[in-house]
């Protein structure tokens, strides 16, 4: 690692940026988008940005940097990031293994990572082994409900570029109409966010035998039940995918010891950042198990998964990007997909900053 001074300073940027449903597709009033970035600066001015997934939990997410987080990084040595990280999850483990700590320390491991490349003037793909310039990317929709609006979701991502699509709908006959808008040609995806027992998982996926879908995610509740995971996979002929609520290696490492999954997501927003995400890809390539990021955000974490699969990611890698119309993107235009190819960033570290007018706007403290 290079060399680099200590951590000097740990911020806080929670962000409220109000959205459209893509394209205009929906009328209904939607809640702003809530996520929380932190700025970590090193005595001799070196800043790295993370992200910590944010949503309802965003306050409580920003009190454990501040006050559990940031007090065990003061004066530390910013260049040994994976020793820091595990003292520090070994003296808050009584918060638990997941949740809002690990989401906030998840935003101070990506930082510090966005430092290490900075000072090492080479971007993060490159500290981990190189990578490919792009990756293919897929529109991920927010949840839209009514058929028409789905269609013209899909229809909008579409005509965007994207050749990958995923739904979040639960109702089989709009996953149908879906399929029917985007033609056999488009992979599609659905995404139910632990929605159904294992009976009725079981129900819905022989309901959508023919949709052809190539994935179903967080099919059943609690996200842990890996054991239902397991049992739906063996019968219903939709390949699996979860990990998006997992935390660390040892839980991606339970989860494929279940067999609970033909498709890996962990977020780095949630899991541990930098850290945790490039410890998954190598083990689960011993299983043949795939690794696709959840990315259902904008900001650096997004960027992480983004570095981390061009340098880890093997061929069947894809990032997920949010299909929504916001009023803003904490980059700007600099991070956006294009014919549904996004961009690997050259630059230092991460390869960006946040804009600074999007931060003044829509800070939200």
């Amino acid at each position: 690692m290079p060399v680099v001074d200590a951590i000097a300073r740990v911020e806080t940027f929670p962000l409220r940026i109000p959205f459209r449903p893509a394209n205009g597709s929906s009328t209904a009033p939607r809640p702003p988008v809530d996520s929380l970035l932190v700025k970590i600066t090193t005595g001799d001015g070196v800043a790295g940005w993370g992200e910590a997934f944010g949503f309802e939990a965003a306050p409580m997410t920003r009190w454990s940097v501040e006050e559990l987080i940031a007090p065990l990084c003061l004066g530390r040595d910013a260049a040994r990031i994976g020793p820091l990280m595990r003292e520090i999850q070994q003296k808050l483990q009584v918060f638990g293994r997941g949740g809002t700590v690990m989401h906030a320390l998840s935003a101070v491991d990506t930082a510090l990572w966005d430092i290490a490349g900075r000072a090492a003037g080479v971007p993060l793909h490159r500290l981990l082994g190189g990578g490919a310039p792009d990756l293919p990317c897929y529109a991920s929709l927010d949840p839209l409900g009514a058929e028409p609006l789905v269609r013209a979701g899909v229809r909008a991502a579409l005509d965007a570029g994207f050749r990958a699509v995923k739904l979040h709908e639960r109702a089989p006959s709009v996953v149908r109409a879906a399929r029917s808008e985007a033609g056999d040609t488009t992979t599609l995806m659905l995404d139910v966010n632990c929605a159904w027992t294992l009976a009725q998982a079981r129900q819905a996926a022989a309901d959508m035998a023919g949709v052809g879908l190539r994935w179903l995610e967080e099919p059943v509740w609690p996200p842990e039940n890996f054991a239902g995971l397991a049992a739906l996979r063996a019968g219903c002929g939709i390949p699996i995918a979860a990990g998006e609520n997992a935390a660390t290696l040892l839980d991606f490492g339970r989860l494929m010891d279940a067999g609970a999954v033909d498709v890996l997501q962990p977020s780095p927003a949630k899991m541990g950042g930098v850290t945790e995400l490039r410890q998954v890809f190598p083990v689960a390539a011993v299983r043949n198990v795939a690794v696709l990021p959840h990315t259902f955000y904008h900001g650096p974490g997004l960027l992480a998964a983004i570095h981390v699969t061009a340098a880890l990611g093997t061929a069947d890698a894809m990032i997920e990007w949010r299909y929504s119309d916001l009023e803003a993107l904490p980059y700007g235009e600099a991070v956006v997909p294009a014919a549904g190819r996004i961009a690997v960033p050259n630059g230092p570290g991460l390869g960006a900053d946040p804009d600074p007018g999007v931060l003044g706007r829509y800070l939200s403290d």
